[in-house]
């Protein structure tokens, strides 16, 4: 049997509030109303989409699953809501961007405000998606372009490298090794390391880099953003491994950072679809991303290792 949409919007307002009371309030109608329809639906479908313990619904493994979905269908009706709202504002234009979450908080805020002074009526929405999901939302035209730390390689994808940075260690103000240029990978050794999970691209960049000097990286705390890292340097949780651009420009006190030798670096990457070319604002947002200065990075043409 296939859902109306009375059904999806019934079950998703479950699954937000945990409740058919919650539910019911979210959709202005009566809990036997909202009780009715779930257990119409699931008997029609042949599925047990929640089990009842107490008085309380918990989600089946299948109504996750289908949640998924449905949250998909939402998010492509607000998208649509969005542009309608564009069109009756007769708003200028509107630009859909994602990038690496490190990205979020250095080079993408400096690109858009300059971005926003050539556009000033420009309305622009910025998402942080981990490398799959950019991937997905770019094949999905979710976003218009990308901005990622590692290269994309898709067929139905362009990616553009944009910039290399080279990848640093933060440490405390007045540590031991603070005093060094750069520091290898073996000074290292002993230090209690923060660092990323193994399917992350800084975690893969990381263990390649180690594995090449005769080392295993272990780190004592994971993360999965440079920022975070930083934090925990800050107070005093142990040293972090970093890329450059995601530090540069940013006030982090009682924290320096040196160079990680060998040059390891991380290659920053314009990403788009090869099939839509981009806007007007996405190619000078593109100019912008390629010409705006970065203390920490240089052109990807003109780096070295």
């Amino acid at each position: 049997m296939a859902l109306n949409l009375r059904q999806i919007e019934v079950f998703r307002a479950v699954m937000l509030t945990g409740s058919i009371s919650g539910a019911s309030q979210l959709l202005h109608v009566s809990q036997p109303a909202v009780s009715r329809l779930l257990s119409y639906t699931e008997t029609k479908v042949g599925l047990a989409l929640f089990e009842r313990i107490k008085g309380r619904l918990y989600p089946t493994p299948e109504a996750r699953l289908l949640f998924q979905e449905v949250e998909a269908v939402y998010r492509g009706v607000q998208r649509v809501n969005e542009t309608v709202d564009d069109l009756v504002e007769k708003r200028a234009a509107a630009l859909r961007i994602c990038c690496s979450p490190s990205l979020s908080q250095t080079l993408l805020p400096r690109a858009l405000a300059l971005l926003s002074g050539r556009y000033p009526d420009v309305r622009i929405h910025l998402d942080t998606q981990n490398v799959a999901e950019m991937i997905d939302a770019l094949l999905t035209q979710q976003f218009e372009m990308g901005v990622s730390i590692q290269p994309i390689e898709h067929p139905n994808l362009d990616c553009r490298p944009l910039y290399q940075s080279r990848m640093m260690v933060a440490l405390p103000v007045g540590h031991r090794l603070a005093q060094r240029p750069a520091l290898r990978v073996d000074e290292l050794e002993g230090e209690r390391l923060i660092g990323y999970g193994a399917d992350t691209p800084l975690g893969v960049l990381l263990a390649a880099a180690f594995r090449q000097e005769g080392q295993e990286l272990k780190p004592a705390v994971e993360v999965h953003h440079t920022h975070t890292a930083c934090a925990l340097v800050q107070a005093g949780a142990g040293v972090a491994l970093v890329d450059g651009l995601s530090v540069s420009g940013r006030n982090w006190p009682y924290v320096v950072t040196r160079p990680l030798d060998p040059g390891t670096a991380i290659t920053v990457c314009a990403v788009h679809s090869r099939f839509h070319p981009l806007s007007t604002l996405g190619r000078d947002l593109l100019s912008l991303l390629a010409e705006i200065e970065r203390p920490a990075s240089v052109p990807a043409e003109q780096a070295t290792d």
